[in-house]
């Protein structure tokens, strides 16, 4: 099954050949364990992958679309997290996230957050992607 079927990544293009200016990415997460709380998704390049200064982020209530705005074309990892008590942070349980993640192209946790590689999209003007919660 090719990865973009799994994943539901849907990227639009510019139909002309004019650098492409900054764009909507439509967030839809999936697979959600409850409604309760927030989806709060950051789309980033590889400098700030996995960390707090990821510069396009938004936020929406658990179960709708999540809209980042502003997106210039490029090389991103899109990333998302089911903030359920809605506290603005990645609630633990020991080592293991007690909320929900996901990555694009369901990019997989092992022994820490997937690699850069294996979660990048290209992103060239206004798409449309579907990430998959996983809770651990």
């Amino acid at each position: 099954m090719p990865w973009d079927s799994m994943t539901g990544l849907v990227v639009g293009t510019l139909a002309f050949a004019a650098p492409a200016l900054a764009a909507d990415v439509t967030v839809e997460v999936t697979d959600l364990r409850s409604g309760l709380g927030v989806v709060r998704v950051a789309v980033c390049p590889e400098s700030s992958f996995t960390r707090p200064d990821c510069p396009y982020t938004a936020t929406a209530p658990a179960g709708e679309v999540v809209v980042v705005r502003d997106v210039p074309a490029g090389v991103y990892a899109v990333q998302a997290f089911h903030d359920e008590n809605n506290d603005g942070n990645l609630n633990r349980r020991g080592f293991r996230p007690s909320e929900g993640l996901g990555f694009s192209r369901d990019a997989p946790l092992r022994m820490g957050p997937p690699r850069f590689s294996d979660a990048a999209v290209q992103i060239n003007g206004s798409g449309r992607l579907t990430l998959s919660m996983r809770y651990y």
